[in-house]
């Protein structure tokens, strides 16, 4: 009832409401996030064990839209041991001497792992477009380049999730004057942030254009409407949660024979 929207062609983001929330109460749809997260760290446990797959989920979003939040509701019940979460901030010198997927390559998370992206590879045709940081003869093509990449990733034992968090522009401007306001959340706010608020349409074109372009079925795109948090985690967690019972994983054979063996 609470499927993420999978993204088709010519999506546009003006068809779709940020505060969506599919007929859930709140209540209702916290108890069932925790069911859901207690799944996962079952499933987690499997996966460990199993070391030869991997699952990658990547947030991307507006400022604001809940990417360290989802990352923490989501994790909530899986042993550190079997997560690697990434925050990708802007480039290193080290990061740009090297081609654009290098720094996302070198962090993928390693097998039996479940990893996660704040932010990912797609900020290269995000905020390097609408700023300008690379001409168009640069950015345009990284749509295809990143489709080869995610491909190989999925040829190799990575299942990936990609979750667009899709907030309103009302929305945002409550939740930075809450940064503004709570001491507790004063370190997040930043004087950039505002000046990326002013180019929103833009980001919006660019966005579209990511989600039209970059959404294989290998490698799809959802688009989870932000405005409500409770909501945002449940729609992650049941996903994130159906993706690895769509792996099928079984508890590996021991090594040896366990029934010759005393312990004294």
């Amino acid at each position: 009832m609470n499927q993420p929207i999978v993204i088709k062609p010519k999506i546009q983001l003006s068809d779709f409401s940020p505060d969506f929330t599919d007929g859930w109460d709140k209540d209702d749809a916290v108890v069932e996030t925790s069911k859901l997260r207690a799944r996962i760290g079952e499933l987690q446990s499997k996966l460990y064990a199993n070391t030869d797959r991997a699952l990658l989920v990547i947030l991307q979003g507006m400022d604001c839209s809940g990417k360290d939040g989802a990352t923490k509701s989501l994790l909530d019940s899986v042993n550190p041991a079997g997560a690697e979460v990434v925050s990708f901030k802007s480039p290193t010198s080290e990061e740009l001497s090297h081609d654009f997927l290098w720094r996302i390559h070198h962090v993928v998370p390693r097998y039996g792992r479940i990893g996660v992206f704040n932010r990912s590879h797609y900020e290269d045709v995000l905020i390097v477009r609408v700023l300008g940081l690379k001409p168009k003869e640069v950015w345009k093509p990284r749509y295809e380049q990143i489709n080869a990449f995610e491909e190989h990733l999925s040829a190799n034992g990575y299942t990936i999730i990609k979750f667009f968090l899709h907030i309103s522009k009302e929305v945002q401007a409550e939740r930075l004057v809450e940064r503004l306001q709570d001491k507790t959340k004063n370190w997040k706010f930043e004087s950039a942030d505002l000046k990326m608020r002013e180019r929103w349409d833009e980001f919006m074109v660019a966005y579209e254009e990511m989600l039209n372009r970059c959404s294989p079925k290998s490698a799809r795109w959802h688009l989870v409407p932000a405005d409500k948090k409770w909501y945002r985690d449940l729609v992650i967690a049941r996903r994130v949660a159906e993706a690895l019972e769509e792996m099928e994983l079984e508890w590996p054979v021991a090594r040896e024979d366990l029934s010759k063996i005393t312990v004294k």
